[in-house]
């Protein structure tokens, strides 16, 4: 069985959740205290951070890598496209969520007050930038549900927690979102620490 050790309030654990509960398959969940981490997760990642899969003798970290390895090895329902030009294409958005989006969240949750405004108007601005995709699709790749979904859905999900307000021009990404978080998996793979952050 799949184990999968994940922050209760971390995106990038959220991110994991979603797909194992995607999937419908069997797993564990070991709830991982940030702030007092055990002393085995160093071990199984030299970064000291969660999310981390370990099946057998298997381990992985990095919510991407864990993600793809779970979508290779239970195909159904796949989430990353099968044909190899959209599936490259679909690493390269993966690629600039990381670089345009998520990079910002660790300068939001413990930077300076200047430098998390600045990290807030950065993720605002890009968001803004795609909203126009969502007047005409239901989902990043069409209508199809996809691991791109999955991915942006956690910093989604923490808008107003992390302070991030949308403009007007933002409303079909904002539909976008409500689609993406009445989905059932998207439910169960929710912790309680991460309802109250919508309360």
């Amino acid at each position: 069985m799949m184990t999968l050790y994940s922050g209760t309030n971390c995106p990038f654990s959220q991110r994991c959740r979603i797909v194992l509960y995607e999937k419908g398959m069997d797993f564990q969940i070991v709830d991982v205290d940030l702030y007092n981490k055990p002393e085995d997760l160093a071990v199984m990642n030299p970064y000291n951070r969660v999310p981390v899969l370990v099946e057998r003798d298997l381990i992985l970290y990095e919510s991407n890598i864990i993600n793809e390895y779970i979508d290779d090895r239970f195909p159904h329902p796949q989430l990353m496209p099968a044909d190899p030009v959209m599936r490259a294409r679909a690493r390269l958005f993966l690629f600039r969520f990381e670089q345009e989006l998520f990079c910002h969240i660790d300068t939001i949750e413990k930077g300076q007050q200047k430098a998390a405004d600045k990290a807030r108007g950065l993720i605002r601005d890009s968001l803004t930038q795609i909203a126009p995709v969502f007047v005409k699709q239901k989902y990043m790749l069409g209508d199809e549900f996809s691991m791109l979904d999955v991915a942006i859905a956690p910093l989604l999900w923490r808008l107003d927690y992390y302070g991030i307000q949308l403009p007007k021009q933002a409303a079909s990404l904002l539909k976008y979102a409500e689609r993406i978080f009445s989905r059932p998996a998207y439910i169960e793979a929710l912790t309680p620490s991460e309802k109250v952050m919508r309360k």
